[in-house]
């Protein structure tokens, strides 16, 4: 046993990809694979009906297509079997139907607990967590790049707002075991308008980005993956995102300067920080995505892809909406 110093070696990577449903994860998966290698290199684990073969236009990839029961181990047999075959990048269409979908874990785990060990929830989870746990690892060690798509729900949650108790959109989480997303380098995060936010990057890369996944994303993912031990000086690695536990910012802070100007808004989160909600938004300016926080709830009832003047401070780096405008009729409101 003993300690050495840390080298950059060659990776293979594990990019998850979560959103619901028509957020684009299939066609952005094929996307970044081909940034990544060949079509003809390309192998897709299809578990969503045959929507991989829907843009079999882009390219001469391969697919297998799942069927019910979605067991872990038909996973495992092809993800083997894509490596066998030479594959460079496997895409799992979804991850999600071995978890939730028929025949999946949960589907397993229910029925064992209900016949097998007569309603001892623990004691099934004990037989079928390594099942999962061996899907997991097989994934981690395989020779190819991973592209897994999530689909993700959309949660809610009570929020006193003045007195009042209402019901916001607090954001959306991956339908799988939790916890899934420290498996991977890399998961992006699609809205429904196929715009990506990085809520995970071990790269660097893309942390604060907001872009729509394509071929370059996959180049910049094999750049990195392929780069030898010195070729990425620490000026040029961008900090990771900060712990989540600082991840709404301080808005009561000096050093700010205003800004007005008109945005459309592309996306709104709710967090909670202590008893105070605070909304994460993407706004775009022409072709500019920017990322800005308020502390006014009720944004989240503006929606999606309205145009909005906002007065916004930058507090410390962050930008911060202090006040705004609904647009309507090319005046605002």
């Amino acid at each position: 046993m003993e300690f050495k110093t840390a080298e950059r070696k060659r990776a293979k990577l594990r990019l998850g990809i979560t959103g619901p449903s028509g957020a684009g994860k299939t066609y952005s998966a094929l996307l970044v694979a081909n940034g990544m290698a060949p079509w003809s290199s390309i192998a897709v684990i299809d578990s969503e009906n045959g929507s991989a073969e829907l843009y079999a236009q882009l390219g001469d990839y391969s697919v297998l297509t799942l069927t019910p029961p979605y067991d872990p181990d038909k996973y495992i047999a092809a993800i083997k079997l894509a490596e066998q075959k030479g594959f460079e990048v496997i895409i799992v269409d979804s991850l999600s139907h071995c978890w939730s979908g028929e025949g999946g874990i949960l589907d397993q785990q229910g029925k064992a607990t209900d016949s097998k060990f007569k309603g001892n929830s623990w004691a099934a989870w004990r037989e079928y967590t390594p099942k999962h746990n061996a899907l997991v690892e097989t994934m981690l060690k395989s020779s190819c790049h991973i592209i897994a798509t999530l689909r993700s729900k959309v949660e809610y949650a009570q929020v006193v707002e003045n007195g009042k108790t209402t019901i916001k959109k607090l954001g959306t989480s991956a339908i799988q075991r939790e916890g899934i997303e420290y498996e991977f380098t890399t998961v992006f995060d699609l809205s429904i308008e196929h715009i990506a936010t990085p809520s995970k990057d071990r790269t660097g890369i893309f942390d604060g980005q907001y872009f729509k996944p394509d071929i370059s994303t996959g180049n910049k993912l094999l750049s990195w993956l392929n780069c030898d031990n010195n070729s990425i000086s620490k000026a040029e690695v961008t900090p990771l995102p900060p712990p989540e536990a600082e991840e709404v910012p301080d808005i009561f802070t000096s050093n700010t300067i205003e800004l007005l100007n008109a945005y459309q808004i592309v996306s709104a989160e709710a967090k909670i920080k202590g008893k105070q909600t605070f909304v994460k938004l993407v706004l775009l300016q022409k072709d500019t995505h920017i990322l800005a926080w308020s502390a006014c709830a009720d944004i989240l009832e503006v929606p999606v892809g309205t145009f909005i003047t906002a007065s916004i401070v930058q507090k410390n780096g962050t930008n911060i909406i202090e006040a705004y405008s609904i647009v309507k009729g090319g005046e605002a409101a």
